[in-house]
């Protein structure tokens, strides 16, 4: 006789492992503004890193554009005091090339978070961002002989200008909304990538923000440029612990994917519920260039992310993926955008989202073809699922198409868990609890599925999580 013995779907002490990343910690600064945002807090944070004219007027001029700009129409309700933020906070004296060189509180935050272990694990690049600046980065060396640029945004002002001028603030300008005219005027940290012509990175480059203090705004700026025929993968992991008053994550993230080549950027955003996570991304694709977004939302109190792929030449890709879960008091506001620029480009948005507990979600995309590109193809398919009757999901497709010659669909749909699923499972052995997260990990295979192993557990974990209690 034999005794098999199984692993419990949920974990036994969830609350405990929600406690992995809801924990505080505590951490001396070596400076902090004070709060609000003016234009001596602007100079202020270029006079800290020392920056050359040029931006410190860029930081100006979308100082102005932010307080002239309205609030978005499209999207969810921000009712935020930015003059009750902090928009500064640098936490350590310099970044450090290994983990000895960092403050032991940081060091022990990261640890809890699992940064070391992966950096063991990869080798080849990671960076991670504590409040407002790049405490810890490092890149494989063979990698940085071949070309390959991995460095904090701040750094790359100083050590790469031309190449940074060139791209900056010209796929997400200022002007484009008011929050990429805040991060615009207030930015710090953040990634810069360079990846040359024809080299292909066989390992994802990974980068790590966290918020840790209250009333905090997080504001990185990413910058990747996938150079002809080059390909990249790139997973950056946000989290950030619960206070009682809101803090604010506001990141810009621009790519420029040429000829030929390949990028795939994968978030997996884990934020407290009293954060608002309102985040521009969009990627520009040339000719037979494939750009993929991989996106999973959870927590936060509000979010508003829809990343972006304009196809500008002939032969472009883009793809989106991107998953949203709403709990108690949250509302997921995101989707995608596929601008069709050029004939012959194609795009895939697929986006599932998932209510509870009287959460929100809300797909908000945007199709676009623009005249002149002929013989495009795009799919659209949002997947709803809604576990009782006190949360809501909403799908507001937006099409703007200026061609005759094009295929579009677009697919929605809506759906509860059955009682006759539960009752299937619950038959064989399976608590509800324990049916419903199945249920859900296969409504979630399609996200789970694209992402590197140790981020499809954690994804997997996250979600059970987030499914316990939900039903009862």
């Amino acid at each position: 006789m034999t005794t098999e013995t199984t692993t419990p779907i949920l974990d036994a002490d969830p609350i405990g492992e929600i406690n992995k990343y809801d924990f505080q910690t505590v951490s001396k600064p070596v400076f902090k503004a004070r709060k609000g945002i003016d234009a001596e807090i602007v100079h202020q944070i270029s006079d800290m890193k020392n920056e050359p004219d040029w931006m410190r007027e860029f930081r100006l001029k979308s100082l102005d554009i932010f307080f002239e700009k309205p609030m978005p129409k499209w999207g969810g309700d921000v009712a935020l005091d930015f003059q009750d933020i902090y928009y500064y906070l640098k936490p350590t004296n310099g970044q450090g090339r290994t983990w000895d060189e960092v403050p032991q509180e940081i060091k022990d935050t990261f640890e809890k978070l699992g940064i070391p272990e992966a950096e063991r694990k990869f080798l080849s690049g990671v960076k991670a961002q504590f409040e407002s600046e790049v405490i810890y980065g490092s890149l494989k060396q063979d990698l940085s002989d071949k070309g390959v640029i991995f460095t904090d945004t701040d750094t790359a002002v100083r050590e790469h200008p031309e190449l940074l001028r060139k791209y900056f603030g010209t796929i997400i300008p200022p002007q484009d909304n008011k929050f990429a005219a805040l991060n615009s005027a207030v930015w710090s940290g953040g990634s810069f990538i360079y990846v040359p012509k024809g080299l292909k990175i066989d390992f994802p480059l990974q980068a790590y923000f966290r918020i840790n203090a209250e009333n905090m705004g997080q504001f990185e700026r990413t910058l990747i440029i996938v150079d002809e025929g080059a390909s990249i993968h790139y997973v950056e992991g946000c989290t950030a612990p619960m206070y009682s008053s809101e803090s604010l994550h506001s990141a810009v993230v621009e790519i420029s994917v040429q000829k030929g080549a390949r990028c795939r950027y994968t978030t997996i955003q884990n934020w407290a519920n009293n954060i608002y996570n309102l985040v521009t991304k969009r990627a520009m694709a040339y000719a037979d260039a494939t750009m993929e977004w991989i996106d999973g939302n959870l927590g936060s109190h509000l979010t508003m992310k829809y990343p972006a792929v304009y196809m500008m030449e002939p032969g472009a890709r883009g793809e989106i993926l991107s998953i949203a879960f709403a709990g108690k008091h949250q509302h997921q506001d995101a989707g995608a955008k596929l601008v069709h620029c050029a004939p012959n480009t194609t795009g895939q948005i697929i986006s599932k989202s998932i209510s509870k507990n009287g959460g929100r979600s809300s797909y908000r995309g945007l199709v676009r073809v623009e005249k002149g590109a002929t013989n495009v193809k795009t799919n659209v398919v949002c997947d709803a699922l809604i576990l009782d009757d006190k949360s809501r999901s909403d799908t507001y497709p937006y099409l703007e198409i200026a061609e005759q010659d094009v295929s579009i669909g677009h697919e929605a749909s809506v759906s509860r868990i059955g009682e006759e699923q539960l009752f299937y499972l619950t038959s064989r052995g399976l608590t509800e609890a324990e049916a419903s997260a199945m249920i859900v990990n296969g409504f979630i295979e399609p996200l789970v599925k694209e992402l590197p192993m140790e981020y499809a557990v954690e994804m997997n974990r996250l979600i059970q999580m987030q499914m316990e209690g939900s039903v009862g």
